[in-house]
C-alpha cells in the first residue's frame, strides 16, 4: 500500500466536488476547494479523524468497506473505484448482484432435464 499516493488521490478526489454536489449547505467560507474532510467522513460513514489521517498518510490499511464508502462519497468513476483500490492494496469488491457463473450443480441439473423433441 503507497500511503502517500493513496492520501494525494483522496485529497484530489475531494477537491473537485462541491458542497452543492452532495447535497450539503454550501456554509461560510471555504478556506479550500471542495468538501472538507468532514463532510467526506459522513457521507463514508467513517470517523472525520480516521479519515484526516488517510489523507495525511498516517492510516492502517482500510478495510474494503471503508474503499467502498469512500468511492461513494467521492462519486468515484469505476476506473477512480479500481484505482483507489489498488492503491489500498485490496482488490475491488465484487459487483452487486447475483453471480454471473453458474454452479456446477444446476448445470448438472439442467442436462439432465428431458427436452421436448422437435416434431
Amino acid at each position: 500500500m503507497d500511503r502517500q499516493e493513496l492520501a494525494d488521490f483522496l485529497r484530489s478526489r475531494r477537491e473537485r466536488i462541491a458542497p452543492a454536489d452532495v447535497g450539503l449547505p454550501v456554509g461560510p467560507r471555504r478556506r479550500t476547494p471542495g468538501l472538507r474532510r468532514e463532510e467526506v467522513a459522513q457521507l463514508a460513514y467513517i470517523s472525520p479523524e480516521y479519515y484526516a489521517r488517510l489523507e495525511q498518510a498516517r492510516a492502517p490499511h482500510p478495510s474494503r468497506e471503508v474503499l467502498a464508502g469512500l468511492s461513494r462519497a467521492l462519486r468515484l468513476t469505476d476506473a477512480e473505484r479500481h484505482h483507489l483500490h489498488h492503491l489500498a492494496g485490496e482488490p475491488p469488491a465484487p459487483p452487486p448482484g447475483p453471480s454471473r457463473e453458474v454452479r456446477p450443480s444446476i448445470l448438472d441439473l439442467i442436462g439432465r432435464l428431458p427436452w421436448p423433441r422437435r416434431r
